[in-house]
C-alpha cells in the first residue's frame, strides 16, 4: 500500500466574526484533490506491515499495509484498515483470524511485493502458524489476530482485532513516510509474549 488512503473531511466554510476567540481557520479549497491531501497525510512516518490471511478456498493472501495501529491494551486490540475497492477485500473480511507482520527495515521489497493489486504469494517461503495463518519469517514483529468487528468508514473497512499472541525481534524496522521508505530505529527484545487474558 502506498501512503495512508484517508478522505477528506466535509464541513461548511464558515467567514471569521469580529469578536474575539480564536484566529479563523483559512478557507478550504473546493474539489481539493486527493493527492494534496495524500501529501499532506504522508508528513506522518508510519510502519509498514503485511497482514495474512487465508481465503475460503483455502489459499493464502497478503497485504501491505501503513494503517495499522494500537487500539487497547486492555483488552488487546488493534485495527488496520482495508480498502473497499481491493480485490482481496473479501477474503480478508471473511477471514476469523489473520496476522500483522511488522517488517524490518531489509524487507522493502516484501512491501512491495504485497502492496499491488495482483496477489503475490506463490514462491515465497512462509510457514504456516496458529489457526493456519502463513507467516512470513524474519520480521520484526508478528501479531495473531482474532478479528472482532467490521465497520465502513468512507472509502474503507476498518478491520478491529484481539491480539491472541505476539513477538517480536530486534533489528531496524521499516518506515514510510513522504512517499518513500526509511529505516527506523532499532530495538525490541526478541521475547515470545502470549497475551494475558
Amino acid at each position: 500500500m502506498t501512503p495512508a488512503q484517508g478522505g477528506a473531511a466535509a464541513g461548511a466554510v464558515t467567514t471569521a466574526r469580529a469578536s474575539a476567540g480564536p484566529p479563523a481557520q483559512p478557507p478550504r479549497q473546493a474539489g481539493t484533490p486527493h493527492r494534496a491531501l495524500r501529501n499532506t497525510l504522508g508528513r506522518y512516518a508510519t510502519g509498514v506491515a503485511v497482514v495474512t490471511a487465508r481465503s475460503p478456498n483455502g489459499l493464502p493472501v497478503a497485504m501491505t499495509i501503513n494503517s495499522f495501529t494500537a487500539v487497547s491494551l486492555d483488552p488487546p486490540l488493534i485495527l488496520w484498515c482495508l480498502a473497499v475497492r481491493s480485490a482481496r477485500g473479501a477474503a480478508f473480511t471473511a477471514a476469523t483470524h489473520f496476522a500483522v507482520h511488522v517488517l524490518t527495515a531489509s524487507q522493502h521489497q516484501l512491501a512491495t511485493r504485497f502492496a499491488g493489486p495482483a496477489e503475490q504469494t506463490h514462491d515465497l517461503p512462509m510457514t504456516t502458524g496458529p489457526h493456519r495463518l502463513p507467516l512470513l519469517p524474519d520480521t520484526a514483529a508478528t501479531l495473531i489476530c482474532r478479528q472482532t468487528g467490521l465497520f465502513t468508514a468512507g472509502d474503507h473497512t476498518v478491520l478491529l482485532a484481539e491480539v491472541e499472541s505476539h513477538t517480536a525481534a530486534p533489528g531496524q524496522t521499516l518506515l514510510f513516510a513522504d512517499g518513500a521508505f526509511h529505516p527506523g530505529p532499532s530495538t525490541g527484545n526478541g521475547r515470545v509474549c502470549p497475551v494475558d487474558g
